[in-house]
């Protein structure tokens, strides 16, 4: 009963991390996808550096990785391949774990950092502004799909405000503007969103440590009884 039990259990770690080998591609594939295509300019400094396309990637590659240790070390019951799964998977759940505390501890010092950040990139966008027939930055686009304008609010723009502001057209004698500030709607947006992604951080950890005791019993078992592959 017990040698069944651990067959079900090897088999179900091989079909889970295949699922999540498969998923880690299609996010490597889709960031690759928007690194080729999308050609726009970052919102804010740090996004220039850390932009969604390169998190993708790094978020593929971290996938399809840990996923296929622990696929070929469930299959092949080799115990090293375990146990890195094992150890990568708790370094995950640390990274995790460390992060959302961090978010929570320094709430405010955040704020005010992306604050600052947000102002530094639309002053660098503002010299790009007369440029209106080039392709669209990023600003153009959060501010079309959020329905706000500037930082705080259109007069972060100045003279040259973009078309991107406006309600309906810009080459009018009295514009209608966006009055909503985009930090303001990220805030709200962040706030309303808050549950489904601490919700989702708290699966996510919870698969984590599933996984981990998943990988731990067959790696008890395979020493116990000498099968599978040495260390």
């Amino acid at each position: 009963m017990a040698q069944h039990c651990l067959k079900c259990l090897k088999y179900t770690m091989c079909l889970a991390n295949f699922l999540c080998f498969m998923c880690g591609v299609a996010v490597l594939g889709f960031g690759v996808y928007m690194m080729m295509t999308m050609r726009m300019d970052a919102l804010t400094p740090t996004m220039a550096k850390f932009n969604f396309a390169n998190m993708l990637l790094i978020s593929g590659i971290a996938i399809t990785c840990v996923s296929f240790l622990g696929f070929l070390g469930a299959l092949k019951e080799n115990r090293c391949l375990l146990l890195t799964f094992f150890l990568l998977l708790f370094l995950l759940m640390l990274v995790e774990l460390s992060v959302a505390c961090l978010l929570l501890v320094y709430e405010g010092e955040i704020g005010a950092w992306v604050t600052q950040d947000l102002d530094k990139g639309l002053e660098k966008a503002k010299g790009k502004i007369g440029n209106s027939t080039e392709e669209m930055t990023e600003w153009d686009m959060i501010q079309n799909k959020l329905d706000c304008c500037g930082v705080h609010n259109v007069t972060d723009w100045g003279v040259n405000v973009p078309e991107s502001c406006c309600i309906g057209m810009c080459k009018t004698p009295k514009p209608d503007y966006r009055q909503k500030g985009c930090l303001v709607t990220l805030k709200e947006l962040f706030e309303e969103n808050f549950l489904t992604t601490g919700i989702s951080v708290i699966v996510l950890c919870v698969i984590e440590v599933l996984g981990m005791c998943f990988a731990m019993t067959l790696f008890c078992h395979i020493s116990r009884s000498g099968l599978g592959y040495k260390l």
